[in-house]
């Protein structure tokens, strides 16, 4: 039998929102109130999943307007679209100044650690 969109959608986005301590959204933020796939302090994370194995995945610039847009809307300071090709590997795309912002407090934190 053949499974639904919905069934890897659901599996892909409960285990993004465990791998970052965040939340899986109701009903996949088809809601007015829930926006994105799932949620944690500072971000909005957009899954995006492929249904049986593939060598490639299109990305939409839409996709990352309506997340940014919709996570500016809820207060967090980041939006990504996570990604699969069909298997339980995620990738997560994002701009490159939220990937700037990211990397440079990481390598403060590093540098902060290296100091100790």
């Amino acid at each position: 039998m053949v499974k639904p969109t919905r069934y890897y959608s659901k599996k892909q986005e409960t285990r993004v929102a465990t791998l970052v301590g965040g939340k899986r959204q109701s009903n996949s933020g088809a809601t007015t109130f829930d926006k994105g796939d799932v949620v944690d302090r500072y971000m909005l994370f957009e899954c995006k999943t492929a249904t049986k194995p593939m060598k490639s995945f299109s990305i939409k610039k839409d996709w990352f307007l309506k997340n940014k847009k919709e996570a500016l809307s809820i207060g967090k300071e980041f939006g990504a679209v996570v990604f699969d090709f069909g298997g339980n590997e995620d990738f997560v795309a994002l701009s490159m100044n939220d990937f700037l912002n990211l990397y440079s407090a990481w390598k403060d934190s590093v540098q902060v650690k290296g100091d100790d």
